[in-house]
């Protein structure tokens, strides 16, 4: 394990009060790499808590960033109410079966229990490991797919995107479900120590409108994040692909910081909203973290922080949204090391030499 001058949990306190830190805080968001880390098989991690907390320790101890996010896909909450997901031996889960046809079946879906129903005793289960293990240390988040975007898993996106035109008091009734679902996990997350890490890809602009978003998406993203809020946590919110024209709304619902999908703009969310909220983002997953070069991870890492590290409340190096799987590991050691190498504080003199010499 790299040394650095302080822990994760030293780092990111010291940070939030404007004290000296070695470094800005950094999170590549590792998702299924962790599997790679100890050698095991994607498939074995969803069903097994004791496994699935050994791979997300072992990538935090190999790696050395700043958050660890228990997660393994996004179908957890919608399979504990009823929609089949398959997990291909060695590939991510993928959606196989919504939980209901249509909405003649909607008497059929009851608030899962996160304590029995599905995976989620197991993501529960490492996640309490992880905080017994490493949580003095690190910031153990997980992940929680919001309302939208679970009732999209409830019905299918298709059906939801002409339930928004055709019967919005449908959409209206999977979204409070979902919700239902969404405050008993996220109560059994902050049970368990951890923090609640929400993503909601559903909600992007990319998909349906500003305007549909404060219909059906905000007031329960707002509900889900007053309730975080009063058990003393911070709330960051990843929604996916184009979300400028919803951040002024999310950061209305309340998120303290806001996870920017490569197909934003960093400079752009701190002129709208970085007197709001933090930002978090956007080094490109795949161009840059798969397929890319460390030389070009490096050279990201610095246009990053170069649009966002002057944000008034803060910027986290990180990547644009969960890493693909197969992401080599020299890359994500290069961005910790570009952020190492930035250290702090930064000033715009240093920036322009990093940026001489590193694409030479």
């Amino acid at each position: 394990m790299i040394q650095d001058q302080m822990t994760p949990i030293e780092r990111l306190a010291a940070y939030n009060l404007g004290k000296p830190v070695d470094r800005l805080p950094c999170v590549p968001i590792v998702g299924n790499t962790a599997a790679r880390v100890i050698g095991v098989k994607v498939g074995e991690l969803p069903a097994n808590g004791k496994l699935l907390a050994q791979a997300q320790i072992a990538a935090y101890r190999r790696f050395c960033y700043d958050i660890i996010r228990i997660f393994t896909d996004l179908y957890g909450q919608a399979e504990a109410m009823g929609a089949r997901v398959r997990y291909p031996e060695d590939e991510t889960a993928y959606l196989d079966r919504p939980a209901i046809a249509d909405i003649s079946q909607l008497d059929r879906l009851t608030p899962a229990d996160p304590y029995r129903d599905g995976n989620l005793p197991h993501q529960l289960e490492a996640m309490k490991i992880a905080i017994a293990e490493v949580g003095k240390e690190v910031t153990v988040t997980g992940a929680l797919t919001c309302p939208f975007t679970n009732a999209s898993f409830l019905i299918g996106a298709e059906n939801l995107a002409r339930l928004v035109g055709k019967n919005p008091d449908a959409v209206h009734y999977l979204c409070r479900l979902s919700l239902e679902t969404c405050l008993n996990y996220a109560k059994a997350i902050i049970d368990t120590g951890c923090t609640p890490s929400l993503t909601d890809p559903m909600s992007s602009s990319t998909i349906i409108s500003p305007q549909k978003f404060r219909e059906f998406s905000f007031p329960y993203l707002k509900q889900l994040i007053d309730y975080i809020h009063s058990r003393g946590k911070p709330v960051t919110l990843h929604i996916c692909g184009k979300t400028a024209k919803v951040w002024e709304q999310m950061a209305e619902a309340g998120a303290d910081c806001i996870s920017i999908d490569n197909a934003a703009s960093l400079s752009e969310a701190k002129t709208k909203v970085g007197h709001k909220l933090r930002l978090m983002g956007n080094v490109q997953p795949s161009e840059i973290m798969l397929q890319g070069s460390p030389a070009a991870v490096r050279l990201a890492v610095l246009s990053g922080v170069r649009e966002a590290y002057d944000n008034p409340k803060g910027y986290i190096v990180a990547s644009g949204c969960s890493l693909p799987t197969e992401t080599p590991f020299a890359n994500i050691d290069a961005m910790l090391a570009a952020t190492r190498e930035i250290g702090y504080p930064i000033t715009k003199e240093k920036l322009d030499l990093l940026e001489q010499r590193w694409s030479k």
